[in-house]
This record gives C-alpha cells, structure tokens and sequence, in this order.
C-alpha cells in the first residue's frame, strides 16, 4: 500500500501584528509536524525599559500594542507598586476596572464581529459578510465604540492612553463626566447581550479539549488587575512566585518563546480560561446570559470562545455601569509614591490571557531589568498541540476548506498572533 504524505505550508499569515506562517505535515493521516511560525522582529521592548525611570514604563509599555495598551499599563503600574509596597483602592481602584471595561470591550468586539464571525458564516471577510449582514457589522462597529469611548474619556484618547500613571491617575473626572456614557453603554449592554445569542447560533465542531487553564482569580469578582494565579489543576500561586511554575524557552521555527508550565507543560489562557475559572464571579445578567445558550458552566470548546467573548463583552458593559453609577470622585488623582530598590510583580487579565510584568529596580526607581510575558507566548504551544489533534479530521478536503478550517482553529485562540482574515498563500503537497 502506497504512503500518503502532504505537507501544508503558510508563508504568511495575513494582518497579524507581526509575521507569521504554519507548517504541517501529514504522513499516513497522522499528523507528524505542527509549526506555528512567528517570525515577527525582535521589539527589545525589555531592552530599553532598563535606565528608564520608573514612571515612563506606562507609556512605554502602552506601545506594545494599539489594541490592548491597557493590558500593559496596568501590568506595570501594579508591579511598580508591588516593588514600593503601594495600595491603590477605593474611586482610583475603580476607575482602573473602567478603564480595563472599555478595552475588553473594544477589543473583543473586533475579534467577535471583524475576525472571526466570518470564519463561522463562510465569507472572506467582514466587508464581504456586511453586504449580507449589514445590521450585524453596524451593530458591532458600534458596540466597539461604546469601548472607545470609555478609553478616551478615562485614558485622554483611544489609542495609547496617555492618563495612566503609577499611584491612580494624572487626572479623574467629576461624577456628572461620565453622565454621557450612561446611555452609550445602556445601548451596548443591550446590543452584547444581543451578540451572545447570535454567536451562540454559529454551526460549531464537536470539539472537547483537555486544557490547563490558568487565569487569575480574585475573591469577590472577576477578574481585570489583580488576583491570584490558579488553574484548573492545581495552580494556587502570586504574581510574585510566577518564575517558580512557569519556563520561557526558544524554539527554532519561532520568534515568539513558548511559556509552559513546569510541572505539566502547555497550559490555556485567555478568555475561556477565566470562564471556566470564575463562572461564579460574573454578573448576574452574564451567568443567566450565558446558561440560556446552553453553554454551561464549564466549556471546552475553543470554537465556543466567541460565545465566551460576548458573555465578556456583556460583563465588561455591565461592570462599566456599576462603576459610574457608584462613582464619587477621590480627594486626590494618585496615590503618592517614594521609589526604592525593589523587585516588583503583576499579572493581569489582558483580552487574550495573563500578562506579566516583572521589573527591578534601583534606590531612585531605576529600572535595571524587565521582563514581559505576553498571551501570545503563552497559548503558541497550546495551539501547536491543539492543531496536531483537529487536523486529522479534515485530511480530506479540498486545499480551500482545509485552509478555511486551519485559520479557523488557530483564529479560536489568539488574535495576537491569529488576526487573520485569510492567509496569504497556502501550499499543499500530496505524494
């Protein structure tokens, strides 16, 4: 009997923040090799933080990303102020959570209705799926606003926020600022709850997975700043003992490092990770939301994350009223802070999983080293391992539907590395 081998080559993955290509190999339909291939540039965004003062590293690591700046501004406040033993709470701890809402909901919005929505729906992209399904884009491009919105007002503009610093803020609002946001986001809860029932009709695979996942997880709520690090099989550990459990390392085919677990190996953050983690946290209206889909509690599903998404996106709009409605203004915007030689640690839940920072630092505040770990490195070997067991079922197709499920798959994960539409060029070769 003749072996059948073939071997799927991307060159490159299409609007990825960076480059990007996979490679698969097939042999007797077993799948044999899985390379997700990052080639983005070296950024030495670590590299340069050293020598820099304390205070420039939230705007510094704002430009990491124009998607999340966020994420990286409050993984950095948090850990300068766990290296000087400072404590933000009250207006100033709130006001961080309202300005994490605004970027979950933006962020997520783009990946459900940009992204990936068209993967399900069977078109090429969202401009082609908005001559079918004007109404449904509409309503997403709005609903993103609804995050802008909040980004700006909190952040001074949408992108890169510029109001953010270590201690709270350079400025804060009076209660009646945030009045014209009361009925923008009344309008966006009600068109996420909308985008839960509609992604919830999309035709998914049966697809279980046994995943590690790892999230934060906080006492009274879910989870945005601060928490501990728990997983689903036994992870209970502080931003500061992160180093202990987890290990970066080089792979050839990639630029981006793998992170794993050291007792257990690859591991799932993101959004799924932090649903099945603190189901329990949500509001009321996201839990009802979600069991109405016949979700569940728990989903293992990494097709369903666009479900899990909107049911954040719906948290997010809920959460983000919450604050405004209990908002008093706080005697002062920031929290006075004295620098001294430290090591400082944080985690916190960017759109797409645990982001940690971790900086030494000098008696003036000094930074003398950094070290950042984002989604992206964490979930790649998550999705290498996850593509080995989903390939063997489409062997057959033809070279577009196999392209179509191959994006698909990896577009469950991480639109960090996974913002495609459509990859580029896709070779297949069959002997």
């Amino acid at each position: 009997m003749k072996k059948k081998t073939k071997t799927i080559k991307v060159d490159y993955l299409a609007r990825v923040e960076g480059e990007g290509g996979l490679f698969i190999k097939i042999k007797d339909d077993a799948v044999v090799d899985v390379k997700l291939k990052i080639f983005e540039p070296p950024r030495f965004f670590e590299g340069f933080l050293r020598g820099r003062d304390f205070k420039e590293a939230p705007d510094i690591t704002a430009r990491i990303c124009g998607i999340c700046p966020v994420a990286y501004q409050m993984s950095a406040v948090h850990a300068m102020e766990n290296a000087f033993g400072v404590k933000v709470e009250g207006p100033l701890r709130e006001l961080r959570r309202l300005l994490y809402c605004g970027e979950w909901i933006e962020s997520h919005t783009l990946h459900i209705y940009m992204l990936h929505a068209p993967d399900f729906l069977g078109y090429q992209d969202a401009i082609q799926m908005a001559k079918d399904h004007k109404g449904v884009v509409e309503r997403g491009l709005k609903l993103k606003k609804a995050g802008n919105a909040i980004v700006s007002l909190l952040g001074g503009r949408e992108i890169h926020p510029i109001n953010v610093r270590v201690g709270g803020f350079y400025k804060v609002f009076e209660k009646q600022d945030f009045e014209p946001l009361k009925e923008t986001l009344k309008w966006a809860r009600d068109a996420a709850l909308e985008t839960v029932r509609w992604a919830a009709q999309m035709p998914f695979p049966e697809f279980e997975q046994d995943y590690e996942f790892v999230a934060l997880r906080h006492a009274e709520e879910y989870p945005f700043n601060e928490g501990r690090l728990v997983s689903n099989k036994g992870l209970d550990i502080s931003s500061s003992e992160y180093e202990e459990h987890f290990q970066e390392s080089h792979v050839e085919h990639s630029n981006a490092l793998h992170s794993i677990l050291k007792e257990r190996g690859a591991y799932f953050c993101g959004p799924m990770a932090r649903y099945n983690l603190n189901f329990d946290r949500l509001s009321k209206l996201s839990q009802e939301a979600a069991l109405q889909t016949g979700l569940g509690k728990e989903c293992r599903n990494p097709f369903k994350s666009i479900i899990i998404r909107s049911i954040e996106v719906l948290y997010a709009c809920d959460e983000a009223l919450r604050i405004i409605e209990s908002y008093e203004k706080p005697e002062r915007p920031y929290v006075e802070v004295e620098p001294k030689a430290a090591t400082g640690y944080s985690c916190t839940e960017a759109p797409r999983g645990i982001l940690y920072h971790q900086y030494s630092l000098d008696e003036q505040g000094k930074i003398l080293d950094a070290k950042i770990v984002p989604p992206t490195s964490q979930n790649q070997k998550t999705i290498e391992d996850v593509l080995r067991k989903f390939v063997p079922q489409y062997i057959e197709l033809s070279q577009e539907k196999l392209t179509w499920q191959c994006e698909q798959a990896i577009r469950n994960y991480d639109p960090w590395i996974s913002c495609a539409t459509h990859f580029l060029k896709l070779n297949i070769e069959r002997t």
